[in-house]
């Protein structure tokens, strides 16, 4: 991850956090589930965690703030 030298170095590492944290939580939710984890940006947590499978299609309003995806690891197909 690229930053300026411009940006205040407590709120990118709070961002940071914030985005391996969701990261972290989506891939941990990854192994567990048949739905891909989204990471979505949020307004007030900064990074968010969603399971495809709460919401069934993302609505458009989710899908444009996503930033990462972890496709799910479970399989009925062996």
């Amino acid at each position: 991850m690229y930053a300026s030298l411009n940006i205040a170095q407590g709120s990118f590492r709070a961002d940071q956090a914030a985005l391996v944290a969701a990261l972290d939580k989506a891939h941990a939710r990854s192994l567990h589930s048949y739905f891909t984890q989204y990471v979505l940006t949020d307004g007030e947590a900064g990074y968010i965690a969603v399971d495809e499978g709460d919401y069934g299609a993302l609505p458009k309003a989710m899908l444009d703030r996503v930033i990462d995806t972890v496709p799910g690891k479970l399989s009925d197909e062996f």
